[in-house]
């Protein structure tokens, strides 16, 4: 029995790949009729990278027994029929875990050592070294032997009170947060820091990458977790126990690190069988699961839409065996169909927009590069044209002629070298605030502000003056980009006019998205940095692991704004090579075909009838170009199929609320 999440999934991934197909064959032609520089190759490919690599990231965030594992569980691996991930009474996943799967690499379980906190090193740094990780195979063929392997997520070690603390699971101001210890003093706690499960699993494949963050130790240890693996989710799950209502520790978690809710947050009140009375009519039980979620949803201060009471178990047993009504009844298509049609059209309208973009620059481009070529042939046609019943003499004239307007062209060379001069300059001062080393520099000056002051007290005044520094950065560039715009407009319009050049600047690209990006880490990091986390800041090694989480989450940012300038200056001086080149071809063309005409009279009328042949094969290119770009725009604002399960979820959970 699908989930209509899934199947929502499954309709984006199929637009997806179709999208990607488009864009293939309009890239294929491309290439096979040169009509495109190696810049607007180079565009379109980062594009199509972009498209086969998106991933859309849904976090499940909860304490612990509160059926979050059973939740996973139930949404996208009901149909191996059985547990995927462990989900047993107590506690269960003890460190964060990534479930995803990357093409060509095996199905294995990566787990990273909980000791390598202690080395101030980030996730996204150890990431990159495969020796830090532990590597086990996993048997996807076997779904015992899949389970056994996957129950190492669970293990745990037994440190002491100090390495406790410096492992971040221990702090003497909050002892009633602390977890018990043992008949000897010591304290029980993750084996393990992270896990990435590589499984070849269809929704993984299609691009689901799902987070299971377990408890509040987990997530306040871990500041990775709420200032770059949450914030990057594109839809957060929190579970709570319907049973229960609202904990102490379940409000810690949402007050603290996960913040005020966002569009894509949804709250889960989980197990509402156990609130079944066999004394209570199913009447009476239905009022009480509705009190319970307006309570919840007065108490964090959310929408009650936003609200799902459910059963994961139910769910989960119901799909395995094909129960509907069982599933039904477990309310779990309510939530599917709310992260469905919330989350998955937002995904869709971002590739959307960034493949309607590039393909209006790309045709944009073909369009002017082909229109140049039919100009270039017109003229030779019709200088052609001339010379019939024309002496030898007159077509030596015209040679001498073709090559007066050689040498006057490449006059043109002086010109272009002065104007890449001022554009080399003037793109180096654009992305000189958008380096690495500026960017350390930045965070250097935070940092020491921050140690300046008694145990980092000062530490959000002093990330808020950064962020504040970085925007003005940004702005900065954005403004020489607007500068490079303008002049090189008005460069091309000299050329244009006195070279017959057909030179044209596309839109400067806006760097506001990335000051967007920046104010989403200024928000998660503000939340953050609070008082509690002064005494976790005066920590040596906290810091540095802060700093470098920082700055390798910064210069995501700052490379990328980077990337999208350099490529649009590459493109425009690309457009000026092509057109060179193009000319100089021409030229060379045009004096051969006079230099045969003069050694053959013949030659003149086959000439002739060979350039109308290339001005036909042009306008069939420029219609095919066109039609190509035209599928890919189609295809872009194709919407998909309406999904009938999501449809008849939101009923059901309208006639059940």
């Amino acid at each position: 029995m699908a989930s209509s999440f899934a199947s929502s999934l499954d309709e984006l991934s199929q637009w997806r790949v179709a999208l990607g197909q488009r864009l293939d064959e309009y890239s294929r032609f491309l290439g096979e009729h040169d009509v495109a520089d190696p810049a607007a190759h180079e565009s379109l490919d980062t594009l199509r990278r972009r498209m086969a690599g998106e991933k859309l990231i849904v976090a499940f965030v909860a304490e612990f027994s509160r059926g979050k594992s059973e939740l996973i569980n139930a949404i996208f691996f009901s149909d191996t029929g059985r547990r995927v991930l462990p989900a047993t009474p107590g506690r269960t996943t003890m460190c964060p875990v990534e479930l995803g799967f990357e093409a060509g690499e095996e199905p294995a379980l990566a787990l990273l050592p909980i000791s390598t906190r202690l080395e101030g090193l980030s996730l996204t740094e150890l990431r990159g070294q495969p020796k830090a990780w532990t590597h086990l195979s996993l048997d996807v063929s076997s779904p015992d032997k899949l389970s056994e392997a996957l129950l190492e997520v669970m293990r745990t070690q037994f440190v002491s009170v100090d390495d406790a603390k410096g492992l971040g699971f221990w702090d003497d101001e909050h002892p009633e947060d602390n977890p018990p210890t043992d008949d000897e003093g010591r304290v029980e706690v993750p084996a393990w820091r992270h896990a990435i499960i590589n499984y070849p699993h269809p929704l993984l494949k299609q691009g689901l990458v799902v987070l299971d963050t377990p408890g509040l130790n987990a997530i306040g240890a871990e500041p990775e977790l709420t200032l770059s693996l949450l914030p990057s989710a594109h839809a957060m799950v929190f579970i709570l126990g319907a049973d229960t209502g609202v904990t102490k520790s379940d409000m810690a978690i949402w007050r603290d690190h996960l913040g005020s809710p966002s569009g894509a947050s949804f709250v889960v009140l989980n197990k509402i069988d156990a609130m079944i009375d066999p004394l209570a009519t199913a009447e009476q039980v239905r009022d009480q699961i509705e009190q319970q979620r307006q309570s919840t949803a007065r108490t964090l201060e959310t929408d009650p839409e936003r609200v799902f009471p459910l059963s994961a178990r139910q769910a989960l047993a119901s799909r395995i065996e094909g129960n509907a009504r069982g599933l039904a009844e477990s309310r779990l298509p309510a939530l599917e169909a709310a992260l469905g049609a919330q989350l998955l059209p937002q995904r869709r309208d971002v590739l959307q927009q960034m493949v309607l973009e590039a393909t209006q620059r790309m045709e944009s481009q073909v369009a002017r590069r082909l229109g140049d070529r039919r100009r270039q042939t017109a003229e030779q046609m019709l200088e052609l044209r001339g010379l019939r019943g024309k002496s030898s003499a007159k077509t030596r004239l015209m040679i001498e002629r073709v090559d007066a307007e050689t040498a006057e062209f490449e006059q043109c060379t002086s010109r272009l070298q002065a104007m890449r001069m001022v554009h080399s300059r003037m793109l180096k001062n654009a992305l000189v605030d958008l380096t690495s080393d500026r960017l350390r520099e930045e965070v250097n000056e935070m940092q020491t502000t921050m140690n300046a002051s008694l145990l980092n007290l000062g530490a959000k005044k002093a990330f808020l003056a950064l962020c504040a520094r970085l925007r003005e950065l940004l702005e900065a560039s954005q403004v020489r980009a607007g500068e490079i715009h303008d002049m090189l407009t008005a460069s091309f319009a000299k050329l244009n006019a006195e070279f017959g050049f057909s030179l044209s600047v596309s839109k400067t690209p806006d760097l506001k998205r990335f000051v967007q990006e920046l104010s989403l880490i200024q928000r998660n990091y503000v939340q953050y940095l609070g008082l509690t986390q002064a005494l976790r800041l005066s920590q040596p090694k906290f810091m540095e692991q802060f700093r470098r989480m920082l700055v390798s989450k910064l210069r995501v940012v700052f490379e990328n704004a980077s990337s999208e300038l350099e490529l649009w200056n590459k493109m425009a001086s690309a457009q000026v090579d092509s057109q060179l080149r193009e000319r100089r071809r021409s030229f060379r063309r045009r004096r051969e075909a006079l230099e045969r005409i003069q050694a053959a009279s013949g030659d003149l009328e086959q000439r002739i009838s060979e350039l109308e042949a290339q001005d036909t094969q042009l306008q069939q290119l420029q219609a095919r170009s066109a039609e190509l770009a035209t599928r890919v725009k189609e295809q872009a604002r194709l919407d998909p199929p309406v999904d009938a399960q999501n449809s008849e979820a939101g009923v059901l959970y309208a006639a059940q609320a």
